[in-house]
């Protein structure tokens, strides 16, 4: 039984959340007012008074009602020396109180009401409060995310103050720091039902983390559907704003809310700041001494309730400030008169607003840790401390464990007494935060094209024959199937399906997925959805090898122009004719012989000069050797120019193909008619966007295989296609094709999935996991390096007969008219 009180100077007012004689009272409401009455009693003994008088007290349960809070402080304000108002509980209260207060003087302080509309200073300068505002709650809660590399939730909120000033500075602070919120669900406290579908919310939505920003009571009543609809844990995360809830669960329920977290504001001493331990352990005697039934115990007072006791002691403090330095207010407090009205919105607490800046500057070390008010918001300077709860089971029951504390001061460490969180599902791993694929059924279509996806006909141990899918593809299959645990439902598309026709299937929902070798582009990317690179791609010319060269009678004449030819031809007969003018009298081996024959051997002279080889006989005259000198001048080019040329031209005609790449296609070397180009695909795109410039003059190609039989049967000269498809059939297949040229057109495949897949975010991290452990590089090594035609055998390494037939006719010829001069000389006598 808490003391009666006297006639007093002052009063303050504290308005609490319980309805009055209700038979569920809440713990904040009940340890609240308790606090409360604690303050002022305790300012009694120590003989705190106002013009001698004690400060007393009044209090009204407003049950969380907003016109009962207004309605009962109007009743109770008239006729009474209330000088200010601590509370009230909820933020929808305090809205109104603190509007109604600042029009007749009277200051506010409001131990639970965390809106952060009510931080501003200008819309409500009476009011102040000394729990933490859910500003600051809203970066605790982003540097939870970090914390745990959570990415996007899902926001329930109550339509009220508290509700939507909450949810809409979550989502604001989430979107600066990078963070999403996928859905906000509304949970109306009038019908007291969620508005829409909750579970076809939760269970659509990317994210698998709800933050629950409602009140006990409507908590509660969410969880209790949320359970019915089973989309607590394992399935989800919850986190909630409160954690005195547990006793409304049947044990079935508490198992599902094992794993859940709860972010509340809490005190200094639970994150190990400085709190006044004298005023707390005066308060407890008091409490103890007059309601000792509700006394807890001192580690078990609620938060709110030692929020309550330092806006209990702010305005005793201010109060004190006032009586002691009568300058602060005009003299004393006993020349501050209340103008007193039976309607309430007439009363005036004269000189209030001087007594609401005294409140601002009240300093003091509280229960709660350190008080002191900004002049700029309503909110404390420093002392935001928050606590996260963990929901966890044992022998007894459910219970709630603090695991991880937060101030304004530091980020989010590890509490004392404790460091492990259990997380749903009974697990000591973090959730990934986002939806996954546990379990769930994919139709997954595949297209037959070698080493990506082939089949194979298998035996099993009963004989019976099936077809089974291997490759690049179906191997990464199998390893997203490893390490995410979904049901895959391969389906083998037909062959004369087209790449767009299925990015079709995928948009009309025919498909959950295409794993192919499809090629991320921006159009496809307009209907559909990819993951991250599968593999990585560009785009190669393939064409024929050349065949055997035909037979150049005049390949060996080639190295040097026909002029050249015609130069050297008169140069030796020029030189021979010299040669036989200087020579002809002064060489013995010239001399005695016929016309034809000094021609000859002056002719032959100059060619054996030229060629390198000399002669039969030497010049013995001066004019003789300046000849020669000039022949072998000549001879050092020529035979030079002729054997560089002739090798290089013999190298050119063995690596020579129809064309060099893809830049003689642009340029029209290939009739365009003669190049072929898979329809319906992305090398399509390509052709017609940087090639033909949107004419469609290519040789359309259905199906992959088309490309090679065509080639091979002369139907068309080069084709485009993806490199990593080529490369393995020119050197498993088709010996007989090659590619020529560099890469171009560097893509990506991906795998094709529905726009805004609830999965999309879960697939990407896997398929990043397989390429940073290099499992994909192993996958390309196993289906790309297999090489089965003869690199030797496709390159013609040595020269042939039909290059160099023209060579031999000319020689062949040379041995037929030695043969005529043999048999004329026989018939017709020596040649001299």
């Amino acid at each position: 039984m808490w003391p009666s009180l006297n006639s007093s100077t002052i009063q303050l007012l504290g308005l609490f959340s319980d309805a009055i004689n209700t038979s569920e009272p809440t713990t904040v409401s009940v340890h609240s007012r308790a606090m409360f009455k604690a303050a002022i009693i305790l300012s009694q003994r120590y003989n705190i008074t106002i013009d001698g008088k004690y400060i007393e007290w009044q209090t009204i349960q407003t049950g969380g009602d907003l016109m009962n809070s207004l309605s009962s402080t109007c009743r109770i304000l008239p006729n009474s020396s209330i000088v200010g108002i601590v509370g009230p509980s909820f933020s929808r209260e305090a809205e109104m109180i603190a509007t109604f207060a600042d029009s007749i003087g009277l200051p506010v302080i409001s131990y639970s009401a965390t809106a952060p509309d009510l931080s501003d200073r200008i819309v409500y300068p009476a009011f102040y409060r000394t729990v933490p505002s859910d500003n600051a709650a809203a970066f605790a809660m982003v540097e939870l995310f970090n914390r745990y590399n959570w990415t996007s939730c899902i926001i329930i909120y109550q339509n009220d103050v508290y509700g939507f000033g909450g949810a809409r500075i979550i989502n604001e602070i989430f979107n600066k720091h990078g963070l999403t919120v996928s859905n906000m669900i509304i949970f109306d406290i009038r019908s007291l039902n969620v508005r829409g579908d909750l579970k076809r919310i939760l269970v659509n939505s990317p994210s698998r983390i709800v933050i629950l920003w409602t009140a006990a009571s409507y908590t509660r009543l969410i969880l209790e559907s949320a359970f019915n609809f089973d989309v607590l844990g394992p399935r989800f995360t919850w986190i909630l704003s409160v954690s005195d809830i547990i006793n409304s669960f049947n044990w079935t329920v508490h198992q599902k809310l094992v794993g859940m977290l709860s972010l509340e504001p809490v005190t200094g001493s639970v994150v190990n700041a400085p709190i006044n331990t004298t005023l707390l352990k005066s308060a407890c005697d008091i409490w103890q001494q007059y309601e000792p039934e509700s006394f807890p115990g001192v580690t078990m007072i609620d938060y709110y309730a030692l929020f309550a006791f330092d806006a209990t002691w702010s305005f005793i403090q201010a109060l004190q400030q006032c009586c002691c330095c009568p300058t602060a207010l005009n003299n004393s407090l006993s020349d501050i008169s209340i103008v007193d009205s039976s309607y309430c919105f007439d009363r005036h607490f004269f000189n209030g607003n001087k007594f609401i800046h005294t409140i601002s500057t009240v300093e003091f070390l509280g229960i709660s840790g350190l008080i002191q008010y900004s002049s700029n918001v309503t909110d404390r300077i420093n002392g935001n401390y928050h606590v996260v709860k963990n929901f966890q089971s044992f022998s007894n029951g459910l219970g709630v464990v603090p695991v991880l504390v937060w101030s304004d001061l530091h980020t989010w460490q590890i509490y004392t007494e404790t460091n492990v969180i259990l997380w749903p599902g009974n697990t000591l791993s973090p959730p990934t935060g986002r939806a996954d694929m546990i379990g769930v059924t994919l139709r997954i279509a595949v297209i037959e094209i070698h080493p990506f996806t082939m089949t194979k006909n298998v035996i099993d141990d009963y004989g019976r024959n099936s077809t089974k899918l291997i490759g690049y593809f179906p191997d990464l299959i199998d390893l997203l199937v490893s390490n995410m645990n979904f049901i895959p439902q391969i389906i083998l598309v037909p062959s004369n399906q087209t790449y767009n026709s299925l990015i079709d299937a995928v948009a009309n929902g025919v498909y959950d997925m295409v794993v192919a070798d499809m090629t991320i582009t921006a159009t496809r990317r307009e209907e559909i959805s990819f993951s991250s690179s599968i593999f990585d791609n560009s785009l190669r010319i393939i064409t024929r090898i050349k065949s055997a060269e035909e037979m150049d009678l005049m390949a060996f004449l080639r190295p040097l122009s026909l002029k050249l030819w015609i130069v050297l031809l008169v140069s030796t007969l020029c030189s021979g004719f010299l040669i036989c003018l200087f020579e002809r009298q002064d060489n013995p081996a010239l001399q005695h012989r016929s016309f034809i024959s000094l021609g000859a051997m002056s002719a032959w002279y100059s060619f054996g000069t030229i060629v390198g080889y000399g002669a039969d006989f030497t010049v013995t005259t001066a004019a003789g050797r300046l000849v020669t000198i000039g022949l072998y001048i000549l001879s050092l080019v020529i035979v030079a120019t002729y054997t560089a040329n002739l090798a290089s031209d013999l190298t050119t005609s063995k690596t020579k193909d129809i064309i060099s790449g893809i830049d003689d296609i642009k340029n029209g070397k290939l009739s365009y008619n003669r190049i072929g180009i898979l329809v319906d695909s992305s090398i399509e795109e390509y052709y017609l966007r940087d090639v033909s410039g949107g004419i469609h003059n290519f040789y359309p190609i259905q199906q992959d295989s088309e490309i090679y039989s065509n080639l091979i049967n002369n139907i068309i000269d080069a084709a485009i296609m993806d490199a990593g498809v080529l490369e393995y059939a020119t050197s498993s297949f088709y010996c007989n094709l090659t590619l020529v040229g560099t890469d171009f057109d560097q893509s990506a495949f991906g795998i094709a999935i529905p726009k805004r897949w609830l999965y999309a975010e879960d697939l990407d991290i896997n398929i990043l996991l397989l390429r940073e452990s290099g499992d994909l590089d192993d996958l390309k090594r196993k289906w790309f390096q297999g090489i089965t035609c003869s690199i030797a055998s496709d390159i013609i390494t040595s020269t042939t007969i039909e290059s160099m037939s023209g060579l031999f006719v000319t020689f062949i010829t040379i041995i037929i008219l030695s043969l005529f001069t043999y048999i004329w000389k026989k018939c017709y006598g020596k040649v001299k």
